[in-house]
């Protein structure tokens, strides 16, 4: 059966889970794609980026398992230094951040 997962919360179930996400050394973490614009369906998988304190590639590869456990679904995890110069400007427009440090209400 399809769980209704929505952006909203996507980004609730990240504030609950933020000692976690401060663990894996996340600085902030952002969602964008179908989710963001309402337009997933059951087998879409869910997109974030991700800035960190201190880039480490352990605690990015930890980090998307972590997540995909979490929402149980695939997730695709990109960080800001990975993003096309092409494709940029259309993900910067939608992407939702929540930040680590202070947490939006």
């Amino acid at each position: 059966m399809f769980k209704k997962l929505t952006d909203k919360i996507i980004i609730q179930t990240l504030k609950k889970h933020i000692d976690t996400l401060k663990r894996y050394g996340v600085k902030r973490i952002g969602l964008f794609g179908s989710f963001v614009r309402g337009e997933q369906r059951e087998d879409s998988d869910i997109d974030f980026i991700v800035e960190f304190e201190t880039p480490d590639f352990d605690n990015f590869m930890d980090l998307a398992f972590y997540l995909e456990d979490l929402f149980g679904r695939k997730v695709e995890l990109i960080t800001n230094g990975s993003l096309s110069p092409y494709i940029q400007p259309y993900i910067e427009k939608e992407i939702k951040w929540y930040e680590a440090e202070s947490p939006i209400s």
